[in-house]
C-alpha cells in the first residue's frame, strides 16, 4: 500500500499514468483474445453512429482501431441523421441476434428525434458493453456481478493499480451523470469508501471537498477544482474533457492542484485511455459469457 507522504516527497510518483495502466490491461486482453482465437472464437463489437458529429466520429474510429490492435472483430454502422427510430431499432434487433457480435454500442448523444432510453433498452443486456441498460444498471446498484460502466471501471482500475486504499476513506464525486457520477459513486461505495455526491445544488461544496481523501471531478467545467478546495495529500481523479483555445483540459486546475495532491490524473493521458480499454475488456467478457454459457 502506498505511503501518501512518501508519494508527496517523491514527485515522480505523483502522476497517475493512464496510458501505462491501459497498455498493461490491453496486453492482458490481447493474450486472452489469442487464446480464444485458438478455439475459433473472436470477440466482436458493433458500434452504431447516427449523424456526423465530429467528436463521435473520432471516438468510433478509436474504438475500431483498438479492436483491430487487440485482434477483435468490429463493425461500424453509420446511419444518416434522418434515419427513423424504427430503422435503428431494427438494426439493434439484428445485431442482438448476430452470433459474431458480442457487444453493441450506440454512440451517444443521439439526435433529438430519438428516445435514447428506448434505444438503450432495445440492446440485449448480455451485449450491453456500455452498461447503460436498466438491467445492468440495476445489477450495479445491487452489487450483482455484471458489466461495469467503462469510465468508472477505468477509474477503479487506476486506483487499484496505484494501490490507493479506498476502504474507510472519504470520497467526493463532483457530478451526478448516469455515465460517470452515479456509477462511480456506487463502485466506490462497493469498495467501502464513504461517498458524497456533489452537484450544482450542493451547499458548502468547498467544505465537503476539503475533507475528501479522494475527489472524482466529472462536472464538465474547465479548471473548476482549484488548489484551495483540496486538502494536502488528496487523490484527484479528473474525468473532465473540455476543449478550450489552448487544447484539451480537465475539470481540475492541474498546475496548482498537483502541488497538494498525493496522486493526480492528467488530461489528456489519465482517465481517457482507460475508457476504451474497459470497453474492450467488457466486450471480451461478454464474448466469453455468451460463448461458454451457451455450451
Amino acid at each position: 500500500m502506498l505511503d501518501l507522504k512518501e508519494v508527496i516527497d517523491r514527485r515522480s510518483f505523483m502522476i497517475i499514468d493512464g496510458k501505462l495502466v491501459s497498455k498493461e490491461i490491453r496486453n492482458e486482453i490481447t493474450l486472452e483474445v489469442q487464446d480464444l482465437q485458438s478455439q475459433n472464437i473472436v470477440p466482436g463489437l458493433a458500434v452504431i453512429i447516427v449523424g456526423e458529429n465530429p467528436a463521435s466520429q473520432s471516438y468510433v474510429r478509436n474504438k475500431q482501431r483498438t479492436c483491430e490492435k487487440l485482434g477483435m472483430y468490429s463493425e461500424k454502422h453509420e446511419l444518416d441523421i434522418d434515419v427513423t427510430e424504427k430503422e435503428l431499432l431494427t438494426l439493434i434487433e439484428t445485431l442482438n441476434n448476430t452470433d459474431k457480435i458480442h457487444g453493441i454500442l450506440v454512440q451517444l448523444p443521439l439526435p433529438k428525434h430519438f428516445d435514447e432510453a428506448r434505444i438503450i433498452e432495445a440492446i440485449d443486456p448480455s451485449k450491453d458493453v456500455d452498461c447503460f441498460h436498466p438491467i445492468n444498471v440495476g445489477k450495479l446498484a445491487t452489487g450483482v456481478e455484471s458489466f461495469k460502466p467503462c469510465t468508472p471501471a477505468g477509474i477503479i482500475e487506476l486506483l487499484e493499480h496505484y494501490e490507493v486504499q479506498l476502504e474507510g476513506k472519504d470520497a467526493v464525486v463532483i457530478g451526478r451523470s448516469n455515465i460517470v457520477g452515479k456509477p462511480i459513486a456506487l463502485m466506490l461505495l462497493e469498495k467501502n469508501a464513504t461517498v458524497t455526491i456533489c452537484h450544482s445544488r450542493t451547499k458548502n461544496l468547498e467544505t465537503k471537498l476539503k475533507r475528501a481523501d479522494i475527489i472524482v471531478a466529472a462536472i464538465g467545467k474547465p479548471y473548476f477544482l482549484k488548489a484551495d478546495m483540496v486538502k494536502e495529500g488528496a487523490v484527484i481523479i479528473d474525468v473532465g474533457i473540455n476543449r478550450i483555445e489552448t487544447g484539451l483540459v480537465g475539470d481540475v486546475a492541474f498546475d496548482s492542484v498537483q502541488e497538494k495532491a498525493s496522486l493526480i490524473t492528467p488530461v489528456p493521458g489519465g482517465v481517457g485511455p482507460m475508457t476504451i480499454t474497459m470497453l474492450m475488456k467488457n466486450t471480451l467478457e461478454a464474448c466469453k459469457k455468451i460463448t461458454f454459457d451457451a455450451k
